[in-house]
């Protein structure tokens, strides 16, 4: 890897920690190069805007996701819905703003950012949605799937996004506990 590709590598990673800690408003361009390692002038460089970064880590993390659900239907085989939703809402987790899950994260700062940060966050959703509901367990016609992808999904992000709101304890663990429950119902998922 080039000098300039690892150092846009380094700049993108940072972006997406930052991005996911601080939310978009909370952290700036200086910000994110010195925890990347480089300058500022470094960053313009390689990104045109703090707006890009967001823009990039944001796909970045959805690409993350992506890449994960084949990998959960492989070690789980049918049961990867619960395995999924245990992972997503488990307490490792939850606690982990800035390695956490970008689908979380990162959404809240989509409803304020520009246009073309939605659409390309609408975009990748509908992938990530469209790779759940080929996979779903066929309860329901195929023409229904979609909606219970989404359905399964919002509630998992709706759910740890609760659970990381009311902090450790057990209102934390109900929330866990129930949204999971809601999650596999949705899609009529029943459990080996």
């Amino acid at each position: 890897m080039k000098k300039s590709e690892a150092t846009k590598a380094k700049l993108l990673e940072s972006s997406g920690r930052a991005f996911r800690r601080e939310g978009y408003a909370g952290i700036g361009v200086d910000s994110i190069a010195k925890d990347a390692g480089v300058t500022s002038g470094a960053f313009y460089s390689h990104l045109k805007s703090k707006n890009e970064a967001f823009c990039a880590a944001l796909v970045a993390g959805l690409e993350e996701v992506l890449a994960a659900l084949p990998a959960y239907r492989e070690a789980h085989g049918d049961q990867w819905p619960a395995a999924f939703a245990d992972y997503y809402l488990g307490q490792d987790h939850r606690l982990d703003l800035e390695g956490g899950c970008a689908m979380t994260s990162l959404t809240p700062e989509v409803v304020r950012a520009e246009a073309e940060v939605q659409t390309e966050y609408a975009a990748m959703m509908g992938r990530i949605v469209k790779e759940i509901a080929i996979h779903l367990p066929q309860t329901a016609a195929a023409d229904q799937q979609e909606g219970r992808a989404w359905a399964f999904l919002s509630t998992l992000i709706g759910g740890l996004t609760l659970a990381r709101a009311v902090g450790a304890g057990s209102a934390a663990s109900e929330i866990e506990r129930a949204s999971k429950a809601a999650a596999l119902e949705i899609i009529g998922f029943s459990a080996a």
